[in-house]
C-alpha cells in the first residue's frame, strides 16, 4: 500500500469517519482493488466499519464487502441501521449470509434475519449447521420485542454438585460457548436455574470448592415473553451485566447481556425523541419516498389543529379589525404556550418511560407543574405587559395580553403533564400522540383568551 494511505487517518478531530479516509475506500471498491481495500479497514473496530458501510453509496455497500472476502467481519452486520442492514442483505448472496450466521450469537443472527421474507429466510438458515439453525429459529417465534428475541441462546450452565476445577476444566475443553460472558448458570436436572455465580469469583477460589457452596441463589430472571423496556428498566435499575430468561416451564433457555440493553435503552430513547416529532422509526438513511411517507401523517393532523386554531381566531375577526396590535401579540402568546407546554410534555413522556412517574407521586407531579406554570405566567405576564405598554402605549392591552400569558402557561402546564398521563392510563403511547393534544390545546386556550379578553376588556 502506497505512503499516502500509510498517513490516513480512520477518524478526524472530532472522533468521526474522516471524509478523505471514506473517500479512499470509494476509490479502493470503484478500482475494485482488494488488497488497498483490506488494508484501510484492517484496523478498523465493527462499529466504526458499520458507519462506513452507511457512508458508501447503496451500490457500492455489497462490493465492500465481496471485496473483504473472508476477511470481512461479520459482527459488523449488527452494527448497521436497519434499512442499511435489510438492503445490504437483500443483495448479498445467502451463502455470504448463512457465513456471517453461523459465526454470530443468536441474538445478533436474529437481527440479521427477522425483517427478510420466509422463503429467503429458509434459504439461508438451510446453509447454516443444525444446532445453531434450530437456536436461530426458536428465537424467531417470540414476539419481535420480547426478551426471548433479544436473547442469546449460549450461555455457560453447570450443576451445582460440580467443583470450581470441573466447571473451570469444561469451559476450556468445551467450544460451544458464548464469546462472552461474566456469569455462570447453575441449574438442576431439569434446567431449572438454582443460582448464579460471578466468572470474577470463581476464579479466585480453589478448585476444590463446590459451585452449590459459590453461587447467589437471588437474582433477577426473565421470561421468554418479557418487553424488553422492562428488561432495560431492571438493568438499569438494579445495575445488572447479565441475566438469565427461562421460558414457561421456567427452564433456562438464554441469557442478556447489558451490551443488548444498551441498544435496547438507545433505541427506546431515540423513538421516544422521534415520535414526540412526528417522525415515527425514521432512520437518515431511509429513502425520500420513505421519509416523505412517514412525516406526511403527522403533519396532515398539525394542520388539522392548525385549522381549528384559525378557526378560534375567526370568531374575533371583528375584534382583531378594531385594534392591528391585536394580529402583532397573538404569536407571542400562542408560542410561550407551546414551548411551556412542550417542555412539561418532554419531562413527563420521559418519566413515564423510565417510571419515575406513576400512581404514587401524580398527584405531586401535576401539583408542581402546575405552580411553575403559574409562576412563569406571572412573571412573563409582567415583563410582556411592560413592553406591550412601551410598545403600544397601551396599558389595558399591556392587562389583556399579561393575563393571557398566565391563563395560558398555567393551562399549558396543566395539559403538558395530564395528556401524556391520560393518554398512558388509555394503554396510548405518550410519545406518539401528546405532543399534536398539547399543541391544539395551547394554540386554541392561547388564542381564545388573547382575543375574548381584548374583545370583553378593550371593547
Amino acid at each position: 500500500m502506497s505512503d499516502a494511505f500509510d498517513e490516513l487517518n480512520i477518524h478526524d478531530e472530532n472522533g468521526a469517519l474522516a471524509s478523505d479516509f471514506v473517500q479512499a475506500v470509494s476509490d479502493a471498491i470503484d478500482a475494485r482493488d482488494a488488497k488497498t481495500l483490506r488494508s484501510l479497514v484492517k484496523p478498523m473496530h465493527e462499529a466504526d466499519m458499520a458507519d462506513l458501510i452507511e457512508f458508501l453509496r447503496p451500490a457500492e455497500r455489497p462490493i465492500f464487502v465481496e471485496l473483504q472476502g473472508r476477511t470481512f467481519d461479520p459482527e459488523v452486520l449488527p452494527e448497521l441501521d436497519e434499512t442499511v442492514r435489510d438492503a445490504l442483505i437483500d443483495v448479498l448472496p445467502n451463502q455470504i449470509v448463512a457465513t456471517a450466521i453461523r459465526k454470530l450469537d443468536t441474538d445478533d443472527a436474529v437481527y440479521l434475519l427477522e425483517d427478510l421474507d420466509e422463503a429467503e429466510k429458509q434459504d439461508i438458515l438451510a446453509k447454516v449447521p443444525k444446532a445453531e439453525r434450530e437456536a436461530v429459529r426458536r428465537s424467531l417465534d417470540y414476539d419481535e420485542d420480547s426478551a426471548g428475541r433479544l436473547m442469546q441462546a449460549e450461555f455457560v450452565a453447570v450443576p451445582p454438585f460440580w467443583s470450581v476445577g470441573q466447571t473451570i476444566d469444561y469451559m476450556r475443553t468445551e467450544d460451544d460457548l458464548p464469546n462472552s460472558f461474566v456469569e455462570i448458570f447453575v441449574i438442576d436436572h431439569l434446567f431449572h436455574l438454582a443460582g448464579t455465580v460471578p466468572v470474577s469469583r470463581l476464579l479466585r477460589t480453589k478448585r476444590e470448592v463446590s459451585i452449590s457452596d459459590l453461587m447467589d441463589s437471588e437474582q433477577t430472571i426473565f421470561h421468554v415473553d418479557d418487553e424488553q423496556e422492562d428488561l432495560a428498566y431492571k438493568f438499569q435499575q438494579y445495575n445488572l451485566i447479565s441475566a438469565a430468561v427461562v421460558d414457561n416451564d421456567e427452564r433456562l433457555v438464554g441469557m442478556v447481556t447489558i451490551d443488548d440493553v444498551v441498544d435496547v435503552i438507545r433505541e427506546e430513547t431515540e423513538e421516544d425523541m422521534a415520535r414526540m416529532a412526528g417522525l415515527g422509526d425514521e432512520e437518515i438513511t431511509n429513502t425520500v419516498f420513505t421519509t416523505v411517507k412517514a412525516r406526511f401523517i403527522w403533519l396532515f393532523v398539525n394542520l388539522l389543529t392548525a385549522i381549528l386554531a384559525s378557526g378560534v381566531i375567526s370568531l374575533f375577526d371583528a375584534t382583531i379589525e378594531q385594534m392591528v396590535a391585536l394580529a402583532v401579540l397573538m404569536p407571542i402568546v400562542a408560542s410561550m404556550g407551546g414551548n411551556a407546554g412542550t417542555q412539561t410534555m418532554t419531562v413527563a413522556v420521559r418519566a413515564l418511560a423510565t417510571r419515575d412517574l406513576g400512581a404514587v407521586n401524580a398527584t405531586r407531579v401535576v401539583v408542581r407543574e402546575t405552580t411553575v406554570g403559574m409562576l412563569n405566567g406571572l412573571v412573563f405576564a409582567i415583563i410582556m405587559g411592560a413592553f406591550t405598554v412601551f410598545w403600544f402605549g397601551s396599558q389595558q392591552l399591556g392587562i389583556v395580553i399579561g393575563a393571557a400569558m398566565v391563563v395560558n402557561l398555567l393551562v399549558a402546564a396543566m395539559a403538558g403533564i395530564l395528556i401524556p398521563l391520560l393518554l398512558d392510563q388509555l394503554d396510548i403511547d405518550p410519545a406518539v400522540a401528546s405532543s399534536v393534544f398539547v399543541t391544539t390545546v395551547t394554540d386554541v386556550v392561547g388564542f381564545f383568551a388573547f382575543l375574548g379578553l381584548a374583545a370583553v376588556w378593550l371593547f
